[in-house]
């Protein structure tokens, strides 16, 4: 038993992971993934956060580098270990600049704006509680219709 637990603190940590929660027009920015994880087929742009970088400022980079939208971070909505991929994912509010959703990597198969009334076919569990609050705040307000 000890010997399970000394091979687990052995384990090289995952990276940690930014996504971005990019509303605009009453939609969400999702992308497939052209190899998806179980149950995780459409998701908000993420990625690896790098070495010295802010979760804030991974999120817009890889938003960017997947979908080709460019955004600006403007804040952070919460933090967990994700259940399905046991990564520690940060969630972060993004404000839309420009540009038009194209799978902008190769792991991206398509990028596309959601219409937050259809998410749940893309997305059937929903998101992380404080992601969905902001989702469902920010889509009928003001700055989700802009």
């Amino acid at each position: 038993m000890a010997q399970l637990h000394h091979r687990a603190l052995n384990r090289p940590a995952l990276p940690q992971i930014a996504a971005a929660v990019v509303i605009h027009d009453g939609r969400l920015l999702l992308i497939h993934r052209a190899v998806p994880e179980p149950d995780l087929a459409w998701q908000l742009p993420a990625g690896k956060v790098e070495k010295d970088e802010k979760p804030t400022d991974a999120a817009a980079r890889e938003n960017q580098e997947e979908t080709g939208v460019a955004v600006r971070p403007d804040l952070l909505l919460g933090d967990r270990i994700h259940p399905v991929t046991g990564r520690h994912v940060f969630y972060v509010a993004c404000t839309y600049l420009r540009g038009k959703p194209v799978p902008a990597a190769a792991e991206v198969a398509l990028a596309a704006w959601v219409p937050v009334h259809e998410l749940p076919r893309f997305v059937p569990k929903g998101f992380y509680e404080p992601v969905q609050r902001y989702i469902t705040d920010t889509a009928t307000g003001p700055r989700g219709l802009t």
